[in-house]
């Protein structure tokens, strides 16, 4: 396991050189939303006017809670990232060069990340609070009648993710180390 500091847009030489079970800090901008804002940003993109730019994005499958007083936002833990499996391979195909989220994605997702030299990258689930601290700021990206379901831009600082799926093929989830795992 590679430790790495990353800045976005994410260049397809810095995705290309990380590795499932790498360990990742984020530094720049994260695009945030969840299936109401991939179904129009796919719908905008197959029209041709994509409402960002793409290339090199990092898009964080999170609904972020409403700011607090103190802080630009509240909790902003990571959604199942399958439920945006029918959206990803045209956003990859398009630029976005790196998604996080939780749990694993469909083989066509994985094959999207293979041909699009993508990677997809887990944030901690349940950790929603501790993860906002990462965020120094948040704007509307486009969609505002979608309300909190809106695209989001977020300005991270050093913020966590695990490497899943690399652009080799390479994935965490389908190759644990029961043997370690039994050992404790």
């Amino acid at each position: 396991m590679r430790t790495h500091a990353l800045s976005t847009p994410l260049t397809a030489l810095a995705a290309s050189e990380l590795r499932s079970g790498d360990v990742a800090y984020l530094t720049g901008f994260l695009l945030a939303g969840r299936e109401p804002a991939h179904r129009r940003l796919l719908e905008d993109l197959e029209r041709g006017t994509p409402p960002v730019d793409l290339e090199g994005a990092v898009i964080y499958y999170v609904g972020p809670s409403p700011m607090t007083p103190q802080r630009p936002i509240g909790a902003a833990g990571p959604s199942s990232a399958w439920r945006m499996d029918p959206y990803t391979p045209s956003l990859l195909e398009a630029g976005v060069r790196a998604t996080i989220g939780k749990g694993a994605r469909g083989p066509e997702v994985r094959e999207a990340m293979r041909l699009h030299g993508a990677v997809y990258l887990a944030a901690t689930g349940g950790a929603g609070a501790l993860l906002s601290l990462c965020v120094r700021e948040v704007s509307l990206a486009a969609y505002p009648e979608l309300g909190p379901e809106a695209l989001h831009l977020l300005r991270v600082e050093k913020f966590p993710v695990t490497v899943v799926n690399d652009p080799r093929g390479g994935e965490l989830y389908a190759a644990p180390d029961l043997d370690a795992a039994l050992r404790g």
